[in-house]
């Protein structure tokens, strides 16, 4: 497994994204996306896993919120991808892209209906924070979760 960097307007991203939402919107009965949505204009960072062949198996992003803070967004690895560790790598070329930017702490939303997300960020280290950003003022801000994790050695 290999982290390659793309675009954010990248075809196996845009394919990723797309069922990323798709997943999210069947688990949440189709509720909209909280907050601001991520765009080529404001994602800074995309990371897409691909496997030994080449296939794109997983994808996750970073869009900076100013001051040394970015956001992670788009985390999704395919379902015939799961439990071999993608997520984990994914989040960690993603915090290594951070570092090398000079940020020093990333934040995230999530909901209580993704417990292997939940499950992957509270063990990475991240730890409960109330909304922040544009989700403050979201209609249904409340019925997310959000973490955040100050990088070490950034």
């Amino acid at each position: 497994m290999r982290l390659i960097p793309a675009a954010w307007d990248d075809a196996d991203v845009r394919r990723l994204t797309g069922a990323q939402q798709a997943e999210l919107r069947a688990r949440y009965d189709g509720g909209a996306e909280p907050g601001t949505p991520p765009s080529a204009a404001d994602v800074s960072v995309v990371l897409v896993a691909r496997d030994a062949d080449g296939t794109a198996v997983g994808c996750g992003a970073l869009r900076a919120l100013g001051d040394g803070v970015a956001e992670v967004k788009r985390m999704f690895v395919v379902p015939a991808a799961r439990g071999r560790g993608v997520s984990k790598l994914l989040l960690a070329g993603l915090e290594d892209a951070a570092r090398d930017r000079g940020w020093t702490t990333l934040r995230l939303e999530t909901g209580p209906r993704q417990p292997e997300a939940i499950a992957l960020y509270e063990g990475a280290g991240y730890r409960p924070i109330p909304a922040f950003g544009a989700y403050v003022d979201a209609p249904d801000a409340g019925c997310s979760l959000y973490y955040e994790r100050v990088l070490d050695g950034a």
